[in-house]
């Protein structure tokens, strides 16, 4: 019998955020034992040993963005399965772009309206509450969830994403657009050469019930609970400990 995944739920629970009751009725009906997961509670790589998946959930900005921006790097780096709607889309480019493209002040104008490098900007016209169109780029793991449909129509709950004055960096990198939408603005990101990295600006859980399961969330379950039977049962349990970490100096 496979043993269930440990899957941690990245964010500050709220009410006020339309994800979160959906994601407390989809819980129960997930093949993973699931755990809410305060950003503030996040100090170290030992906050999530044991974990075979790591979720960042919408509700933006966080009450601590060092936490989810380390939790992030933790499964970008040692192969913990990752999946970020929204809040976690965001991070994961303002994650990426510090630390592998060397933006060092990359970030969200949320936080620092004058950023000095404002990674993530307010999007031309707000996505709060709208269905709309995904292209899915051919070949992506994304479109595999879609059985590599060209595309599709999602549910997005969102005022801010990717500053177009950043995309042609990111698309020169090993980082992949893998969805967008009419107007080519990406939607989607993902690690071609990671078990399972993906970030969504549609948040999947808001199309979700507890008897239609998105296929993204379905996947993403899959990927930890493949990353549970084949990992070492004792975690490292600081940065440093992380064989495959980069010097952070």
């Amino acid at each position: 019998m496979t043993e269930r995944p440990r899957i941690a739920l990245i964010g500050d629970r709220s009410s006020k955020v339309p994800a979160h009751p959906r994601l407390e009725a989809l819980i129960p009906h997930l093949d993973a034992q699931v755990d809410w997961v305060p950003s503030e509670s996040i100090s170290g790589s030992e906050t999530l040993a044991g974990y075979s998946g790591l979720w960042v959930i919408p509700g933006s900005p966080y009450a601590s963005k060092d936490g989810v921006l380390l939790a992030v790097r933790l499964a970008r780096e040692t192969g913990i399965p990752y999946l970020g709607t929204c809040g976690g889309f965001q991070h994961a480019l303002i994650e990426y772009a510090r630390n592998v493209l060397g933006l060092a002040h990359a970030d969200d104008v949320q936080y620092d309206p004058d950023a000095e490098t404002p990674l993530i900007t307010a999007l031309c016209c707000s996505l709060a509450g709208e269905r709309s169109s995904l292209h899915l780029g051919d070949g992506s793991r994304l479109a595999s969830v879609y059985a590599h449909a060209e595309q599709t129509v999602e549910t997005f709950h969102c005022k801010y994403g990717l500053n177009p004055d950043y995309v042609d960096l990111i698309e020169q990198s090993s980082l992949v657009i893998s969805g967008w939408d009419a107007e080519k603005a990406p939607r989607a990101i993902e690690l071609a050469d990671h078990p399972f990295f993906i970030g969504t600006l549609f948040q999947p859980e808001l199309s979700s019930t507890p008897d239609s399961v998105h296929p993204l969330i379905e996947a993403f379950v899959a990927a930890a609970t493949r990353h549970g039977e084949t990992t070492a049962p004792n975690p490292p349990t600081t940065l440093e400990a992380a064989a495959t970490w980069k010097s952070s100096s």
